[in-house]
């Protein structure tokens, strides 16, 4: 079956919302190639000022369940929809009104809110439209779209500065249009039914292992996101396409890898594959934290760049977490509810890691972040040893959710 005729076949709402995760994939791409370089170049900060700075971008991430309760009038689309466009504006305020370091904090947390209200949504309306037994290929393919979306933004902000003289100001300002269209496209999908929520956070004892592991996987993210690349910028010296060719790399082996990880997933167990995950981490922190000292300056930074790329296709490992909260879930709306908790508990723990992690860096240098990323790597390795699933994903009484168009191979 040819690609368009797949296309063809998919229900409208899959279409939308595969449309509106390939722009949103975009925007943030365009962001992520620019941030970092931003402000480096605009404000010099140090490596612990660059760990303050996670205080607004990952504030909202422990705020998101809260936010979220109060906005239950919206159905999860329409939510989608406001969270796209509330980036958006965060995002053009971080381009063009960032006059001090203070005042663009605050701008960050706004591009930030929006993001972290959309980030539990991807995982629970992707798993919404999946078949029963393929939740993992149905991830994998909607997370292989942003990968190629992914490609395309960090493309482009590689050609802009490398060939068409691009400012800061035209990422920022791509990145709230792409924002403002998925915003769009998620509100042309059909509302769902919004649920009054009885409380702001409520945690359940059954599910104490997932929020484990969202504790563990925060923590490993945030050395990631903030660390990685602070390591190329400050530790290489490297400009911004050196980030942004990177993101092109990475999100050309994604959109292949991606695929093939949702159906490990299906085929082999979240069990197994968070345990792969961990014990490659461990060599990524080695390889992050020490390549400077035992290799000559272009093969050490070549390792990095290889870690770098290593470490963002593990991070796709994240949709086998979303997988195993849906299929120990006691009941279906204890899946969007718990993916959202879980985003407030990482983010706790990815916030404290941040400013521990400045403070290592500021007192200690670079490398010693990375041992205590090999500690978390460990205790997630054994955390992951302890995940059980039920035999079937079905529970008493449930339904397949989301009926996709009968033969439907998308």
């Amino acid at each position: 079956m040819t690609i368009t005729a797949r296309i063809q076949k998919m229900p409208r709402e899959l279409k939308l919302f595969a449309a509106a995760s390939f722009t949103m994939g975009i925007a943030y791409s365009m962001y992520d190639s620019t941030f970092n370089n931003f402000i480096n170049d605009k404000f010099a900060i140090s490596g612990f000022q660059r760990s303050l700075l996670e205080i607004p971008r990952e504030l909202p991430g422990l705020l998101c369940v809260f936010v979220t309760a109060l906005l239950w009038f919206l159905c999860s689309r329409r939510l989608g929809a406001f969270a796209l466009v509330l980036g958006a504006v965060g995002a053009l305020l971080v381009g063009f009104a960032s006059s001090t370091f203070g005042i663009m904090m605050i701008w960050v947390f706004i591009y930030s809110m929006g993001q972290h209200l959309f980030l539990p949504l991807t995982q629970s309306i992707g798993m919404e439209m999946a078949h029963e037994g393929r939740t993992g290929r149905r991830l994998g393919q909607l997370n292989s779209i942003r990968n190629f979306a992914t490609i395309l933004g960090a493309f482009i902000i590689f050609l802009g500065f490398r060939y068409l003289s691009f400012q800061f100001q035209y990422s920022f300002f791509l990145t709230a249009v792409g924002l403002v269209l998925a915003g769009v496209l998620m509100f042309q999908m059909k509302p769902d039914q919004p649920q009054k929520p009885k409380q702001f956070l409520k945690l359940h004892r059954e599910y104490r292992l997932f929020y484990i592991l969202n504790m563990l996987s925060g923590s490993r993210k945030q050395i990631f996101i903030t660390f990685a690349p602070w390591v190329i910028v400050t530790i290489f010296l490297q400009p911004t396409q050196t980030i942004a060719t990177l993101m092109v790399i990475g999100g050309v082996i994604g959109m292949l890898f991606q695929p093939v990880l949702g159906r490990a997933i299906d085929r082999y167990g979240e069990k197994l594959i968070m345990q792969i995950e961990a014990v490659l981490l461990v060599v990524v922190c080695l390889g992050y934290g020490f390549s400077k000292f035992l290799f000559p300056q272009n093969t050490a930074f070549l390792m990095v760049c290889a870690f770098y790329l290593l470490d963002q296709m593990l991070m796709s490992v994240n949709m086998a977490r979303s997988m195993y909260i849906k299929k120990i879930a006691l009941k279906d709306e204890d899946v969007q509810a718990s993916l959202t908790a879980g985003v407030t508990i990482d983010h706790v723990f990815s916030l404290t890691i941040a400013l521990i992690g400045g403070v290592i860096w500021s007192l200690y240098g670079f490398q010693y972040v990375f041992l205590l990323g090999i500690l978390i790597a460990i205790l997630e390795l054994i955390a992951a040893s302890f995940v059980r699933v039920p035999p079937s994903s079905l529970r008493a009484g449930d339904e397949v959710p989301v009926p996709i168009a009968a033969g439907d191979e998308v």
